[in-house]
């Protein structure tokens, strides 16, 4: 057969005699025969209608008339009819195919063939053939060199045993190379010859992050071919994966196409979670989850007594028993620090279902790495929506935007997940029902958050990111367990999604894919003609038979529709959110356009539901009735959680290195593209942040600048005489356990001393450094917040009050760009070597017309929205108030109503709770005598002085009166107040000798 179709193909004039048959005579060590089993009939094989995609290397080519090529096809297809054949591995080898050459969600085919390593363990095989090269007498082939097949794809190499099998026994994902070599001369090759003293030998290596391969091909001639292809793959436009993109960042900037790329906002965890839950009930492949601290016990909907199938456990081990694989990275802590017992979390978790995979990292003693952590808060389905921000899925984090204080009897917060870790954090986490606190006593901290859904490449982009931390915490933790595989990351989105072997979706409805119901995927190879069952092309028009068209932009990114306000939801299985368009904030506000209007709605929203829902159909025009209605029962508490879903620019960033996901090069894209932003800002810079530790140029002790950026960018205003706001909202006390005089509170003294030197106190200082710049102006360009709740313990119970946790970490930017991620501000998160994070810029491309400075202004729908519903949150607006704030920098914005309402709600907390911090307080000796005087007034308190006595004390004419402190409450507008920038100030906040915080690094608290 091979004689007649060398014979065929130089009678063509395709190729030369003497060319083919140098090449094709050469003694081949490696061939292999063609199977007559029985077995070999069975096996699955390339469809023939994939092969018209393909152009094999047969030796030298010249230019083929279309003649040529049709005879050649049509030799194919008939060459490929019989089955005994086209089963063999030589076979594969001729046409360089394997089961992954077609699976688009890799990426195009580049580049296969058998090649030779030496670093996997034994393979067994059916025979133990393993000679490299045609010598007899070298003894090149007596040590454990292996023949396997290599697949090299855009952004990874994977190594087979060989072309039928599915799972790679190794894969080197290519990530940033070095600018340049020791020497400096020029950059480094991903891949790149290495010469041997024996003649015979030809090899290459491949390196990429920490790892370094070395493969043994059969020629000279394929050793170059290989080293060429794998450079110019991992250079290939537009991902590019070898060198870095804008902010130093692994992954380039995406929307600049349409690329599918989408972004949805979510503020706090009620939102976020119940989205995050409907997307793993739609999971139909995999999920990824990472997470610093990750609760299996986890209700993602409350009440959680009316939502009990939506308990994080149950939800995955549902997804898992359909055959869905879960793969979940948990942070290893060091258990003497923290309490969040991952061990505990892993044993649960894959105690539920074979098909969920578990990995901690890091091993602390074998990697050296004790002090910094894994940071992430992602999870992934189906590479088509991920989610990422500042919401673990663990205890303490679900709420929603009244932050109450209280819940008892129990409705919201079961067990340990009413949370105070200012009073107690539970030693143990296994009894998970069981109370902590004592709810009749003790207030639960609430917590503030924001999260963010991505669609499109930044997805993918994420999951490529999971996927190296996976494979690097795989080698390291376990290189020989079989049951935890190695991930591939994949390259384009893929409709329907791979489902696994004899798996098969039924695609029904009114849409572009109605030719094609039978559409199957599989992990091997099929042998078909029909273009329906060709598994490894994208469904084509059904408006056109031309096969090669594909729809330039299909989202099935989700079973979410355009998600928007968290009411109106159809059913438990659809992720179904209102259109903010048809619920403006207020009726002459802008905010009326940031819904996707009916003109401009892309097909996809379509697609997402009839894919992901093939029994769920709803025409286009009875949709948006549907919205139109669900707008109209939204009530006002609801409006403002759940951002619209919009067409973006977005790049995903990160903080890096080679100890958290084996790169040779630390990437602190984040820390680059917060000085970026800030510097490039026009009118305002709004940040909210668990942490605020940065540093002023020539600040020796902490290295991160976003500090010395913000200081830069106000005093450029200041010289031009222009408008400028800096906002920041953090925290108000450090959320770990004990007083601030507590002799165990260590640590919440030093991290409120590195905070306090960034922000008014020393010559480090930003408002120190402004006030000798440009006096008591200061305060026009920058100010500092925090935010409290107060409420009843429970029916009749003492009115008691907490801070608000800050835990979000984003920045906005002139209503047009948004950062939001996992990534404190501070040194720990930016400087990419310490704790790992994931983030995304989000510029938007889809505007409305606003305000800025009075003058008319194109606003970004996500950035607006999303600022709109948080500062309404924190001034307690109602919805028809929200034009209020639509101009940001203006005086009745910033000064008459932002800064206002949060000195005179701070006062009110004041004069009811005396509660800690406040700026009264300079000293821990007065800070004492405040307690103690408190506590002799009150049966109870707590650590922060957070309970009202029953009645307030006040003087008139020379007698005292009491006051129902619920009644002074009532005055309070929202949770913003003032950050108490003079607590404390006359204490030096560092640890002493005699704390054990003493001697461990100060990089530890900045």
């Amino acid at each position: 057969m091979r004689n007649r179709s060398r014979e065929w193909l130089q009678n063509l004039g395709i190729v030369d005699h003497t060319t083919v048959l140098q090449d094709e005579e050469e003694p081949d060590d490696e061939a292999v025969f063609p199977r007559n089993d029985e077995s070999s009939k069975n096996r699955d094989v390339p469809s023939s209608a994939a092969f018209s995609l393909i152009r094999p290397a047969l030796g030298r080519q010249y230019s083929m008339s279309d003649r040529a090529k049709g005879a050649m096809q049509g030799y194919l297809k008939q060459f490929l009819t019989n089955i005994d054949i086209v089963n063999s591995e030589e076979v594969c080898r001729f046409l360089e195919v394997s089961t992954l050459s077609f699976l688009p969600e890799y990426g195009p085919k580049l580049k296969e063939d058998y090649v030779m390593v030496n670093h996997l363990p034994t393979i067994l095989n059916d025979a133990d053939d393993r000679k490299c090269c045609s010598c007899q007498w070298f003894s090149c082939c007596r040590d454990n060199w292996q023949k396997v097949w290599a697949v090299l794809k855009p952004g990874f190499l994977a190594i087979l045993k060989d072309p039928f099998d599915p799972k790679p026994l190794d894969i080197i994902v290519f990530d940033v190379l070095p600018a340049s070599d020791r020497n400096g001369d020029g950059q480094v090759p991903l891949a790149k010859e290495v010469s041997d003293h024996n003649p015979l030998r030809h090899y290459f290596r491949v390196t990429s992050g920490t790892r370094s391969v070395m493969l043994r091909a059969k020629s000279d001639e394929k050793a170059k071919n290989w080293v060429a292809a794998i450079n110019d793959a991992g250079l290939r436009p537009p991902e590019g994966w070898c060198h870095s993109h804008r902010f130093g960042s692994f992954a380039p900037p995406r929307g600049l196409t349409e690329d599918g790329s989408e972004a949805q906002w979510f503020v706090d965890g009620c939102a976020a979670f119940e989205a995050i839950a409907l997307a793993i009930e739609e999971a139909k492949s995999e999920i990824f989850i990472c997470g610093w601290w990750v609760c299996p016990e986890l209700y993602m909907q409350r009440p959680f007594q009316e939502h009990k199938s939506f308990r994080l456990d149950y939800l995955l081990e549902s997804k898992a028993k359909q055959g869905v694989q879960v793969y979940v990275l948990l942070y290893k802590e060091v258990a003497l620090a923290l309490k969040i017992n991952s061990v505990y979390s892993k044993r649960r978790l894959l105690g539920i279902h074979e098909n969920i995979r578990v990995l901690r990292y890091p091993d602390h003693f074998s990697t050296g790495v004790y002090l910094w952590s894994h940071h992430e808060k992602i999870v992934i389905v189906d590479h088509q929506i991920c989610f990422i921000g500042g919401l673990d899925l663990c205890f303490g984090r679900y709420d929603s935007p009244e932050h109450k204080v209280g819940d008892h009897p129990s409705r919201i917060w079961p067990g340990k997940d009413y949370y105070n870790p200012r009073e107690s954090e539970p030693n143990s986490w296994e009894d998970t029902m069981k109370d902590e606190l004592d709810r009749l006593k003790y207030p639960r901290m609430p917590w503030h958050d924001v999260h963010c859904a991505l669609w499109g490449a930044p997805c993918r982009d994420v999951a490529r990111h999971f996927v190296q931390r996976w494979n690097y915490a795989k080698r390291s933790k376990a290189p020989n367990e079989h049951t935890i595989p190695l991930l591939l990351p994949q390259h384009h989105m893929v409709i329907p999604h791979y489902l696994g072997k004899s798996r098969e979706i039924e695609i029904s409805g009114n849409n572009d894919y109605s030719n094609h119901n039978d559409i199957t995927r599989s992990g091997s190879l099929h042998c078909s003609s029909s273009f329906q069952d060709v598994p490894l092309l994208m469904p084509q028009d059904a408006d056109c038979p031309d096969s090669a068209k594909i729809v330039p932009k299909v989202n099935v990114s989700s079973p979410l529709h355009d998600l928007q306000d968290q009411s109106g939801r159809s059913s438990k299985s659809s992720f179904f959110f209102n259109k903010s368009k048809n619920d403006p904030l207020i009726q002459d506000m802008p905010m009326r356009d940031f819904g996707d209007d009916p003109d401009t709605l892309d097909s996809s929203s379509e697609f997402s539901s009839h894919v992901m829902h093939p029994d769920f159909e709803v025409p286009e025009k009875e949709w948006m009735e549907t919205q139109e209605q669900g707008a109209e029962v939204v009530s006002s508490d609801e409006v403002g959680q759940v951002g619209p879903r919009v067409s973006c620019h977005c790049q995903i960033i990160r903080s890096v290195s080679q100890w958290s996901a084996g790169t040779s090069q630390t990437e602190e894209s984040i820390h680059n593209a917060y000085c970026s932003l800030i510097d490039k800002a026009e009118h305002y810079v709004y940040i909210e942040n668990q942490f605020f530790i940065s540093g002023l140029s020539g600040d020796e002790m902490i290295q991160n600048r976003v500090l010395d950026a913000l200081c830069r960018r106000i005093m450029r205003a200041h010289n031009e005489n222009k408008c400028f706001r800096v906002i920041i909202v953090i925290p108000l006390l450090p959320g770990f356990q004990g007083g601030v005089d507590d002799s165990g509170a260590a640590s919440v003294r030093a991290i409120m001393h590195w905070q306090y030197r960034t922000i008014s106190r020393g010559p480090n200082s930003i408002l120190h450094k402004l006030q000798n710049l440009v006096g008591p102006r200061m305060h026009d360009y920058i100010s500092f917040y925090g935010l409290r709740a107060y409420g009843p313990l429970f029916d009749g119970g003492p009115v008691a009050t907490s801070q608000v946790y800050v835990h979000s970490k984003i920045m906005i930017i002139d209503d047009r760009t948004t950062l939001v991620g996992s990534a404190n501000v501070n040194d720990r998160s930016l400087l990419g070597s310490r704790d790992s994070e994931i983030g995304a810029v989000i510029e938007d491309k889809e505007f409305v017309d606003s305000v800025i400075d009075g003058k008319p202004w194109k606003a970004g729908k996500f950035a607006l929205s999303l600022r709109l519903s948080l500062w309404s949150e924190h001034l307690g607006l109602h919805p028809r108030e929200v034009n209020q704030i639509e101009d940001p920098v203006i005086d009745s914005t910033y000064k008459d109503l932002w800064m206002a309402t949060a000195k005179t709600n701070t006062m009110i907390y004041q004069d009811v709770f005396a509660c800690i911090p406040n700026d009264l307080i300079h000293t821990r000796a007065s800070l004492r005598q405040c307690m103690s005087l408190r506590r002799e007034k009150l049966s109870h308190t707590t650590t922060d002085l957070c309970i009202a006595p029953n009645k307030l004390e006040t003087f008139q004419n020379g007698e005292v009166s009491g006051a129902d402190p619920a009644e002074r409450l009532e005055s309070i507008n929202g949770h913003l107040v003032s950050f108490p920038l003079d607590f404390m100030c006359k204490e030096d906040l560092r640890p002493v000798f005699k704390e054990s915080e003493y001697y461990a690094s100060s990089q530890v608290f900045h």
